[in-house]
């Protein structure tokens, strides 16, 4: 049995460590960052493939007919047909829950640089100064208290549930919309609201939400121009959740006081991204997942699905 292992570009900051894997098929081989075009003939005759970034697709799919089993070295399975796999009985497992607290921990990373600007102040005092009166010359805010202030959540999987617990902690109000309320929630603290209340109250709103029809341009003028005035947008979820061109649009209207992104529309950020350059937006290379804890969970529950698979049996497969 052969195996190709398809390793995003970023998922090679960290040091994945595949040894369970080559000791379950040892044919493997890996490549590093592959492009569109490149996927079919890296696959070639493999049964396993494991992969982040790369598309599979029907036609990808019809030229790789040993495909049996992909391993998603993520969560998201936006970049694959998986009813397409289904047809062509190639299984397709995701590694859930392994960074939820690792991007919730992101999400007020990026809050806590917006609303006291630790790192701006840092450069401020490694140039040499102490105080400045041109605070625009290193994007510094008036700082902002959090406690008592709205924390809006749309979307309350385990990374949203995360986030309104540390939202709590810092002694916030926490608002969250969501499709379904279930009864394990009562207890969380949190007031429900609809997508509108919650556009309306929140001084921060934070995305925790997958990219589904229902969900893509989520964030739109429309939506923009319901919000509260002057409130922070986080996003650490999806790119497709948020029409960049109008979120750039409110930054420079003040609509939006701040944008605090890790996840874009298209990855890398394009250089004529609308967000680049604005004072205002704080943007991270989608790497909140990828602390040293949770990719030693993503491989360990990576490895898991293999052997299970293996086995005959599968974990986490999200098209059967």
């Amino acid at each position: 049995m052969k195996a190709v292992i398809l390793e995003d570009y970023a998922i090679q900051q960290g040091d994945l460590d595949w040894s369970g894997v080559e000791a379950l098929v040892p044919d493997v081989t890996r490549y590093g960052r592959t492009a569109p075009e490149e996927v079919v003939p890296r696959i070639g005759d493999a049964e396993i493939v494991f992969l982040n970034k790369c598309r599979i697709d029907e036609t990808v799919l019809a030229r790789c007919p040993k495909l049996r089993w992909v391993g998603i070295i993520a969560t998201g399975t936006d970049n694959l047909d998986l009813q397409a796999c289904r047809r062509h009985g190639v299984a397709v497992a995701n590694v859930p829950g392994y960074s939820t607290h690792s991007v919730a921990q992101m999400t007020f990373s990026l809050l806590l640089a917006i609303c006291q600007c630790a790192d701006r102040y840092d450069r401020l005092v490694q140039d040499g100064r102490w105080r400045t009166e041109d605070p625009a010359a290193y994007r510094l805010l008036p700082q902002v208290e959090l406690l008592g202030k709205t924390f809006g959540i749309f979307g309350y999987g385990s990374i949203g549930r995360q986030t309104a617990r540390i939202a709590r902690a810092f002694g916030m109000e926490v608002l969250v919309c969501t499709r379904t309320v279930r009864p394990e929630y009562a207890a969380d603290g949190v007031e429900f609201v609809d997508f509108d209340a919650l556009l309306a109250r929140s001084d921060v709103l934070s995305l925790h939400c997958p990219a589904t029809p229902a969900t893509r341009g989520l964030v739109n003028a429309d939506s923009l121009a319901r919000a509260k005035p002057g409130m922070i947008l986080l996003n650490t979820a999806r790119g497709a959740l948020v029409d960049e061109q109008a979120v750039a649009d409110a930054l420079k209207n003040g609509q939006l006081a701040f944008y605090g992104a890790d996840a874009f529309g298209t990855e890398p950020l394009p250089q004529e991204s609308p967000l680049r350059g604005l004072p205002n937006a704080l943007l991270t290379p989608h790497i909140a997942w990828a602390t040293n804890e949770a990719l030693q969970r993503l491989i360990d529950i990576t490895t898991n699905n293999l052997r299970t698979w293996l086995d005959g049996a599968g974990e986490n497969i999200v098209n059967a």
